[in-house]
């Protein structure tokens, strides 16, 4: 049976020491109630920080490692050091107030990132350790975020799942990043990404488009091989245990006592104070309410309640005294010697004084300036088993996408969250048992236990479809066997493509030239004994002349159009294309790229081609099919095919194609010569198909490809063909 290994920044309990002895006492948080449940129901493992040991010697600290053994939680030992980098310095010091979208908060120099990669290899150390084939490993939130593809590249078998717990930002925020490339990749190492909406889901495949040039296909990306899911699953509470809990006398007896005999109206908040939680803006908003409704004075209090949170770091100590500094104000102008309106609990909470509060609540506020999901707000509806209360909801909270019956309210309009306060405190009694009704309803069907589900299950499909044999790079073993073979025919004859397999793509086609690596390499080739070498690509004869035409290789320009054999021939035409179709297309060609900026085109002496690579990447590639789409139908009865990939559109005459250079190349080729073809889009295709049963077809790259072997990229296609100039083994890395 599998185990599940959860792995997350803490464990769901934290080692106090006091005295020079260690205590373990339960952990608060939404993470740690909600899977708390899941693992102790489980045979798995638990691995994180279990909080400040750098008290304790060796001894205790093997000590309490037995004593979490036995609740099979396996510590991640961190250093004061590791701690402030990784934890204060990167984690909630950058990546926190980025992804909530508050730039401001982010230092303006960074130097901890060594130690955010450092403690994802410890993490990584961990993991590896306890893990057995079989297992299903699920890591958590923004602290581990490297960790996936470091637990890839030492268990390429293992099923890893991924959830962030917060939201993920828009691609223009994303990418202020200076390590946005190290995230995603690290990101793509899960089987399976789950966020908890929609929208973060959707900012994520834009970033991975916009930043490492990865198109979603609507909820699964290929890369290196591999396919990774990506999928929504909204986080729930313990549901049955709240109502449970909330409906017994002793809660309803102490919600009693909080409201008390005066007839307040009672507004509750409860948050960890955090600078994300909106407390400064809900005061604003309350004061606001107070002063437009004099009515109410005397007549509604707020409680709000503020969970210390981060202590150490500076910028929680200013917003605590910003936050007090408000409360007074407002207590200041309101108050009266029988009345108070805000009363302030800077603490944490027991459970019995939290569902207290919940089933005391006329009204809870939970009006996050950008939260990923707020449990409390599904915590209030599943304690409100007398289905009454009204939940404010900022449409900024992850909660949001399903808790409809709430009234949702934009925190950043002071006016309009203090006239929600005001509607919800004066709502008729059916239209809130209504709303509460409902919440309830989705709050209990998609409680804690739906999603730990729902992502495990949806874990186990990802990863058993996971790697694609078509799709994934071929065996070192095959690589190896291809390049002896290569070693040992009596005379070879290379057909190479040249933008995506010799040099990488550019950003505008005339920007690919030649380095002098590639330069030395296809020389070397060329006076290799026995062989022949063929650049065959789609640039015009003229590019490829002043690149390479230096060089004794043969060069094919244009996709066969253009043929020079050898160094110093002449180009020649190898077929006569028809051209009136070409009047009809340049004007729409032309349409697409004044209304799409960054894309150009290239008009070639048969063919013409659309590049939108500049072009911002989803319109782009939005555009490519429109125009695709668009001159299928209008030339369906021309000679002529219309081509995708690689960030172009090319229009082409038939009978126009890499495969045309095939047959006269073999007629001039002695009868033993080993014929290699190389590329890497769909124009190379029909090289392939037009090559010989024994000979060898290689496909760079990840997409779909009739070759027979599979390389990764540039760089590994490289070091294949200079495996050929030596005595020396296939390349290791692919």
């Amino acid at each position: 049976m599998s185990r599940l290994l959860i792995v997350a920044n803490r464990l769901p309990m934290t080692v106090e020491v006091a005295g020079g002895q260690p205590a373990v006492v339960a952990s608060s948080g939404g993470l740690a109630t909600g899977l708390r449940g899941p693992h102790e129901r489980g045979d798995g493992h638990w691995i994180g920080w279990p909080g400040d040991t750098t008290g304790l010697d060796d001894a205790q600290r093997a000590a309490l490692a037995q004593q979490l053994a036995t609740q099979r939680m396996v510590p991640v030992w961190l250093s004061t050091e590791d701690v402030h980098g990784f934890y204060t310095g990167v984690s909630n010091g950058v990546l926190w107030p980025l992804f909530h979208y508050l730039l401001d908060q982010v230092p303006i120099e960074i130097s901890d990132w060594s130690a955010y990669e450092r403690v994802n290899h410890l993490f990584a150390d961990a993991v590896v350790a306890a893990h057995r084939p079989g297992d299903l490993i699920w890591v958590h939130d923004y602290h581990l975020m490297l960790l996936p593809q470091l637990l890839r590249e030492r268990l390429p078998e293992a099923r890893i799942g991924y959830f962030l717990h917060v939201p993920f930002p828009t691609s223009e925020v994303f990418r202020t990043l200076p390590w946005r490339d190290q995230i995603l990749e690290g990101l793509l190492g899960a089987d399976l990404v789950g966020f908890h909406t929609a929208t973060y889901m959707r900012h994520f495949a834009s970033s991975l488009l916009r930043i490492l040039g990865l198109a979603v296909d609507v909820d699964r990306v290929h890369v290196n091989g591999r396919q990774v899911h990506l999928g929504v699953f909204p986080m729930g509470v313990d549901a049955a245990h709240f109502a449970a809990v909330g409906d017994q006398p002793s809660t309803a007896a102490q919600a009693a006592e909080l409201r008390g005999a005066d007839g307040c109206q009672i507004l509750v908040a409860i948050d960890r104070l955090d600078y994300t939680k909106g407390l400064r803006r809900r005061l604003l908003a309350f004061e606001q309410l107070l002063r437009d409704h004099p009515t109410l004075h005397g007549h509604v209090r707020l409680i709000q309640v503020a969970v210390p949170s981060r202590e150490a770091v500076g910028a929680y100590q200013e917003f605590r005294h910003e936050v007090e500094a408000m409360i007074g104000r407002v207590n200041g102008a309101f108050a009266t010697p029988q009345w108070t309106p805000v009363h302030y609990l800077y603490r944490a909470l027991t459970e019995p004084e939290l569902l207290a509060l919940y089933r005391a609540a006329d009204v809870m506020l939970v009006t996050p300036l950008r939260d990923g999901m707020n449990l409390v707000a599904k915590e209030f509806a599943a304690t409100r088993t007398d289905e009454d209360g009204v939940l404010v909801l900022s449409e900024f909270a992850g909660a949001a996408s399903e808790l409809a019956e709430s009234l949702i309210v934009n925190p950043y309009d002071i006016a309009r969250a203090a006239s929600t306060y005001q509607r919800a405190l004066a709502m008729p009694v059916g239209e809130r048992r209504m709303r509460m009704r409902a919440l309830r309803w989705r709050v209990l069907s998609y409680d804690v236990h739906h999603w730990v589900d729902s992502f495990l299950h949806a874990l186990a499909a990802a990863s058993a479809a996971g790697e694609t044999a078509a799709l994934r790079a071929s065996p070192p073993a095959a690589l190896a066997a291809a390049v002896q073979h290569m070693h040992a025919a009596p005379h070879l004859l290379l057909l190479l493509d040249y933008d995506g397999t010799l040099s990488p793509f550019a950003a505008v086609p005339a920007l690919a030239a030649p380095d002098a690596a590639l330069l030395a390499l296809l020389r070397r080739l060329a006076t290799r004994p026995h062989t022949q070498v063929h650049v065959v690509s789609g640039r015009q004869r003229d590019t490829l002349q002043q690149w390479l035409g230096d060089l004794p290789i043969g060069l094919h320009a244009e996709h066969g159009l253009w043929s020079r054999r050898a160094l110093h021939g002449e180009w020649r035409q190898l077929v006569e294309p028809p051209t009136a179709w070409r009047e009809r297309v340049l004007p729409i060609l032309r349409d697409f790229g004044a209304r799409t900026p960054g894309s150009l085109i290239e008009v070639k002496t048969a063919s013409i081609a659309w590049h939108y690579r500049m072009a911002d990447p989803e319109y782009g590639a939005a555009q490519a099919k429109e125009l695709q789409a668009h001159l299928e139908q209008m030339l369906s009865n021309a000679p002529v095919e219309v081509l995708c990939s690689a960030k172009v559109v090319e229009i082409r005459p038939h009978g126009v194609h890499k495969g045309v250079i095939v047959p006269p190349l073999l007629a001039e080729a002695p009868p033993d010569a080993l014929v290699v073809g190389i590329g890497d889009d769909r124009t190379d295709e029909d090289l392939f198909v037009a090559l010989p049963e024994r000979a060898l077809s290689i496909h760079v790259g990840p997409q779909p490809s009739r070759a027979a072997l599979r390389i990764a990229n540039v760089a590994a296609a490289r070091r294949l063909l200079a495996s050929l100039l030596d005595d020396g083994d296939a390349p290791t890395a692919r």
